[in-house]
């Protein structure tokens, strides 16, 4: 069976983190999410390591949340859960609530708290989910072919579970780009301050490298607290309760969704693939 998740340590002080489900476009079920928690674990706890590069194989970074899991919340049971919320079996909408407070939303807090320099390099899709997994990092360069896109209001919910679309890109685009449910281009994220550069596709590794050893450079206490002292200016301006605010309305509409439609979202917005994969399974 193939690792989905791959890692590397450069000599230069570099850990390098490779999302490895390119057969899916790199989507997250709860296995890799794990998987992925470890490695980013892993790197933190290694005092030889003073910056971590997350990339992906394949021609997309990540198309979200894997859709096709089937039995997410058994599939739980086979992972030491990192916080603790717990239950996981319980009824109604509990166990999709504590489900998604710890891989979606705490995973995401945790890695964008990781006290070291963490940078991003995204190619091809990066959709709702697959945003969840950039955003959290400190710097981001996108190659030219770089897409991003939140549709999840199409499907009756109101945003991903890591709600940083205000920061990300700011009020009005936010607005925008979730209630058209649009693609933006890598062109446009920059512009926006979404990613810190825009590369040639073929670039996006050996510049990405080039970057993380330029801030390796640097004494890796340093690197910790000024992280910390940019983090907390952004949480200073009221981000984590925004967050919480815009994680319990997400919840909400899954609740809705269910009494509504018999699932966690409304299945006129899904897209044609995973539609008729939920066909195919009833």
């Amino acid at each position: 069976m193939t690792d989905t998740i791959l890692t590397e340590t450069l000599p230069s002080g570099i850990a390098r983190i490779v999302l490895n489900r390119p057969d899916t476009r790199n989507a997250q079920d709860t296995a890799f999410l794990y998987a992925l928690n470890e490695a980013f674990d892993r790197a933190a706890q290694d005092d030889t390591i003073k910056v971590i590069v997350l990339s992906a194989n394949g021609p997309h970074f990540s198309s979200g949340h894997d859709l096709r899991e089937a039995d997410g919340h058994g599939n739980m049971r086979k992972h030491e859960t990192v916080g603790t919320w717990g239950g996981f079996g319980k009824p109604g909408a509990e166990a999709q609530y504590a489900r998604e407070q710890e891989i979606y939303l705490g995973f995401c807090e945790r890695w964008r708290n990781i006290p070291k320099p963490t940078l991003a390099l995204v190619q091809g899709k990066v959709i709702a989910g697959g945003l969840m997994l950039m955003w959290p990092c400190d710097l981001i360069v996108a190659a030219d072919d770089a897409e991003f896109l939140d549709h999840t209001v199409a499907m009756g919910v109101g945003g991903a579970e890591f709600f940083a679309h205000p920061w990300e890109m700011g009020v009005r685009k936010a607005k925008e780009f979730l209630f058209t449910a649009d693609w933006m281009t890598a062109e446009e994220a920059h512009r926006l301050g979404m990613v810190n550069h825009v590369v040639p596709r073929a670039e996006l590794e050996p510049f990405g490298i080039a970057m993380a050893e330029r801030i390796a450079r640097k004494p890796l206490f340093a690197l910790r607290l000024t992280k910390q002292a940019i983090n907390a200016a952004q949480d200073a301006q009221g981000r984590v309760g925004a967050m919480q605010t815009s994680f319990a309305l997400h919840h909400l509409a899954h609740a809705h969704n269910m009494l509504a439609h018999g699932k966690l979202v409304d299945p006129t917005g899904l897209m044609p693939a995973i539609k008729k994969h939920q066909k195919a399974a009833e």
